[in-house]
């Protein structure tokens, strides 16, 4: 399962024989574009069709026994008991200080069983971090490579699953345990671009038949194998955090926007003390989008300042929007910036003017769909 130092997913000789331009994502060989227009192509076809994406870089665990939702809660920071058995959730696995350690999607099957799919690079700290806390008769298990993760996107994504004799149409943030060909899936209407979807969890050895099933039948309404590049494109419309750029061990929810996916009620969490002390004194620095006003295209890391030249902040992201046809950036800003200012960001020793707006940056409306 890997080509020298880096992991390779089960659906890699696929991505391979289809051409696609692999690279490095989380210790992991993975397809950034296809051939046959790349990103852009990709990226249109998940906002008007349908898209496919191998996501099987992503990490599973599952906690299981007497109370493992109780114990799960005490740990990372959403409350489980706001939903029920059969969705799935956003949530966070913090440090001490507050910071991120990971973000991730917990599958809440029963009170006493807990599916987690944590991002590649983080899943086997996750693990550890929840092994080294679990009472006795609480089982933590990295299943990392037991499952492959499909995600299907975009206005079309209901009638692939159809054609596959899937379930679709379920709520948004739910779940269906169901099977293809006899073999056992996970289809949660979830997914990362901001378009109605739903990201399927077959088994490792399942997965690239299933992908080969649900690619054919994508083509027959428009749809394209998708990267990981518009994936990445796709999210930043959307101003979706990304761990190690929006979300770190040094960047905390507050700070990021993402503090509804924090139980600030609940009795216990990791880091709830620093997280509460520093919602109670604001934030340093607080997450926000910027759209290019004139020629450029932002980098993480590219410095941001005020018209008159004062230091604001930095990107986090920043790429070329193929929907809007300009370049956007998030980034993390001084807590004085207002939506509509001005900003001046430096893109390579060049000053390009961008306003200063609230993500999205594009309307899809995938919870109402």
């Amino acid at each position: 399962m890997s080509n020298g130092a880096l992991k390779t997913s089960p659906l890699h000789e696929k991505h391979v024989a289809l051409g696609a331009k692999m690279a490095d994502f989380g210790g992991w060989e993975m397809p950034i574009e296809y051939p046959g227009g790349g990103v852009v192509a990709e990226h249109t076809a998940v906002r008007t069709a349908v898209g496919v994406f191998d996501v099987s870089h992503l990490g599973k665990a599952s906690v299981r026994g007497p109370g493992a939702k109780d114990f799960v809660n005490a740990c990372l920071a959403n409350d489980l008991n706001r939903i029920e058995p059969g969705k799935a959730q956003y949530t966070l696995c913090c440090n001490d200080s507050g910071g991120v350690v990971d973000d991730l999607i917990a599958y809440l099957r029963s009170d006493d069983d807990v599916f987690l799919i944590p991002n590649a690079a983080n899943t086997a700290e996750v693990v550890e971090l929840l092994r080294a806390a679990a009472p006795e008769g609480i089982e933590v298990e990295n299943l990392h490579e037991g499952y492959g993760v499909i995600a299907v996107q975009g206005p079309q994504s209901d009638e692939v699953l159809e054609a596959l004799g899937l379930p679709a149409g379920h709520d948004y943030m739910s779940f269906v345990e169901t099977q293809w060909q006899g073999h056992p899936v996970i289809v949660c209407r979830t997914g990362y671009t901001g378009e109605r979807g739903y990201e399927l969890v077959p088994a490792w050895d399942v997965a690239a038949d299933l992908w080969e099933a649900l690619l054919g039948a994508a083509r027959e309404h428009g749809g394209l194998p998708c990267g990981l590049g518009a994936r990445d494109t796709l999210r930043t419309e959307m101003g979706y955090a990304l761990h190690g750029n929006e979300l770190s061990t040094d960047i905390t929810p507050v700070q990021a926007r993402v503090g509804w996916a924090v139980g600030w009620k609940k009795d216990t969490f990791w880091g709830k003390d620093a997280l509460v002390a520093e919602k109670a004194a604001g934030p340093s620095r607080v997450a926000w989008g910027l759209v290019v006003t004139g020629r450029g295209i932002p980098r993480s890391h590219c410095a941001v300042r005020s018209a008159s030249g004062e230091a604001l902040g930095e990107v986090t992201s920043g790429t070329f929007s193929p929907t809007l046809k300009q370049g956007i950036a998030l980034a993390l800003l001084a807590p004085t910036v207002a939506e509509g200012d001005e900003v001046v960001i430096d893109v390579r020793g060049r000053d390009v003017t961008a306003v200063v707006k609230r993500p999205p940056f594009v309307e899809v409306g995938v919870r109402e769909s």
